[in-house]
């Protein structure tokens, strides 16, 4: 190869992602003697900026940055390299698969992984856009450190929102979590936290109409007034409104989806299409709980179903 730093291209695996479903299966991958890769950009995925996981067994009050190298550690600690990039594109030809990934180099593999997990909604309001890194963010723990003192809005209602409700609210003067519906559809673990701190105002059966400001944000423009105003002065604005399959590839590859666009799996996690499996929050499967615990659940399954397909 001319590339000395190019890996090698062919694979008996390739997971594309590098989240606790991907990180998983790599695991029992490895565990199983299967020649394999991970492509993935964030180590971690999204877990990663979560500010605390306290709900995975036997790991109590741990930040996702820290769960999510512990993870990786462990999946590298038997020698898999993690290419720190993303794939461009997937295509299949001789029943090998081809990736083409964003550092330029292309892997060829026997089977695929997809553990793509999922991406942030938007809110599609006037001024996010425009606002964003600018007092617009969508990852509490990456961006909080700079409003400390300050006045923030949170929009959402699921436990993203209430997390980083709480999170926010140990650094700011004042956190309003703005909803759209009259109860919020966090644990109800969040629930309790939210209403024992003094700091954090809920404004419940509301929209968020616009994000202002000059340079930076400086208000938000609700769709009813709240206390005499539709507007509410703030400094910073946390979406937090949830996530989509990112199923990219899932298309491309004509893998069979659902009416909301996760990808079918069977009960082992291949799906629709041989030589593919899915495993995580993009998939059908763990009755869509969509935790860590059911990713890496998923990721261990489709490792093991992956070692039974290579065997015959």
């Amino acid at each position: 190869m001319e590339n000395k730093n190019e890996p090698e291209k062919n694979y008996d695996l390739v997971i594309v992602g590098a989240g606790p479903a991907g990180l998983t299966a790599s695991i029992y991958a490895s565990r199983y003697g299967v020649a394999h890769i991970i492509v993935g950009s964030l180590l971690g995925g999204q877990i990663s900026e979560t500010h605390l996981i306290d709900n995975y067994p036997g790991i109590e009050d741990a930040t996702g940055f820290d769960f999510s190298q512990k993870l990786g550690h462990h999946a590298q600690k038997y020698g898999t390299e993690i290419i720190p990039t993303t794939v461009k594109t997937i295509t299949k030809e001789n029943n090998l698969f081809e990736l083409k990934l964003d550092n330029g180099n292309i892997l060829e593999a026997k089977t695929i992984l997809l553990a793509t997990g999922t991406k942030r909604r938007k809110l599609s309001v006037k001024g996010e856009e425009e606002f964003l890194g600018k007092g617009v963010s969508h990852c509490a723990t990456c961006d909080g450190f700079f409003y400390r003192n300050k006045t923030i809005a949170v929009i959402g209602g699921s436990d993203s929102a209430a997390g980083a409700t709480v999170y926010l609210a140990d650094i700011a003067e004042k956190v309003y979590l703005i909803y759209r519906k009259d109860q919020l559809r966090c644990e109800p673990y969040w629930q309790k936290l939210i209403e024992k701190n003094s700091k954090i105002e809920v404004v419940y059966n509301t929209n968020l109409k616009e994000i202002s400001g000059q340079v930076k944000v400086e208000k938000v423009v609700l769709d009813k007034k709240y206390k005499d105003s539709d507007e509410i002065a703030v400094d910073g604005v946390f979406i937090e409104i949830g996530s989509d399959p990112n199923v990219d590839f899932a298309r491309d590859l004509q893998l069979e989806i659902d009416e909301k666009n996760y990808i079918k799996i069977q009960a082992d996690s291949a799906t629709s299409i041989s030589g593919v499996w899915a495993a995580g929050d993009i998939t059908n499967g763990s009755d869509k709980f969509r935790q860590v615990i059911t990713a890496a659940a998923e990721g261990a399954i489709a490792a093991r179903s992956i070692f039974n397909y290579l065997k015959k």
